[in-house]
């Protein structure tokens, strides 16, 4: 998809953090957000280099970008680095929690509980760690979270991938909760499940025959790219398109599954 030529004027000048946005998904939500007008916290763990050249790109183009870097594993410095988003950007009104990973493919019954608190640390509690600390700001004008869930939220994944697709299907439910309890604050929370989209996740974590075997699935015939989950996030964060809908997920996989 490109974005160039849409003009969402509501978000010229909102401060947005983006978790995860060094590359795949977080970097065309970034790039996104920022040609609309929006001033993008661009959060990143171990890819510096992506994450600044991501910047320059921003900063080159016009846009706003400040680049906070923790751990996401880590509450305290990820608690911290919300706020020190906050302060880079001048307030928040909108939370991307879009980091996240497999870790590693591990079978259930091989599963440590090493694999499995790596595995929710990074997908499930980073997310109500962000979205706790995000909470005193975006209370102060409205605003919107969403989450990055995955189709392996709702298909059980396969091939090791079951401990990834279980935290997701967390982030999932928190979705709907959080959406009922935070609406009242005039913060909607809503999701997207991005299928398989091919970013530097799947070419850390999947091979070439389970790529095939996944594309095979997909009933329009090709895996997603980034860009492809780039809509239904503006849509979910815009308060003109999507202003009376919460709790809700947008699934983006090409028709892979269809709930």
């Amino acid at each position: 998809m490109s974005n160039a030529s849409l003009t969402m004027p509501e978000f010229a000048g909102k401060p947005i953090l983006i978790t995860g946005a060094s590359t795949g998904i977080g970097a065309a939500l970034a790039r996104a957000f920022a040609k609309q007008g929006a001033k993008v916290g661009l959060h990143y763990n171990s890819s510096a280099d992506a994450a600044n050249a991501l910047a320059d790109e921003i900063r080159n183009d016009g846009g706003t970008a400040a680049l906070i870097q923790a751990d996401a594993c880590n509450s305290d410095a990820f608690g911290k680095a919300v706020d020190e988003a906050a302060e880079a950007l001048g307030g928040l009104e909108g939370l991307i929690n879009n980091a996240g990973g497999m870790v590693r493919r591990i079978p259930y019954a091989e599963a440590s509980d090493k694999d499995y608190d790596e595995i929710m640390d990074l997908n499930a509690r980073s997310v109500i760690t962000a979205s706790r600390k995000a909470l005193p700001h975006l209370k102060k004008n409205g605003g919107f979270v969403i989450n990055t869930t995955s189709v392996a939220a709702r298909n059980g994944a396969g091939g090791g991938a079951g401990l990834y697709g279980s935290s997701k299907s967390f982030v999932s439910n928190v979705t709907r909760g959080m959406a009922k309890e935070w609406i009242e604050f005039g913060i909607r929370v809503n999701a997207v499940a991005p299928g398989v989209i091919t970013t530097p996740f799947h070419e850390r974590y999947s091979t070439e025959e389970q790529l095939a075997a996944m594309k095979a699935t997909v009933p329009q015939g090709r895996l997603g790219v980034a860009e492809d989950c780039v809509g239904a996030y503006l849509f979910l964060a815009s308060d003109v398109l999507a202003g009376y809908i919460i709790g809700q997920t947008i699934e983006v996989n090409g028709g892979q599954l269809m709930p």
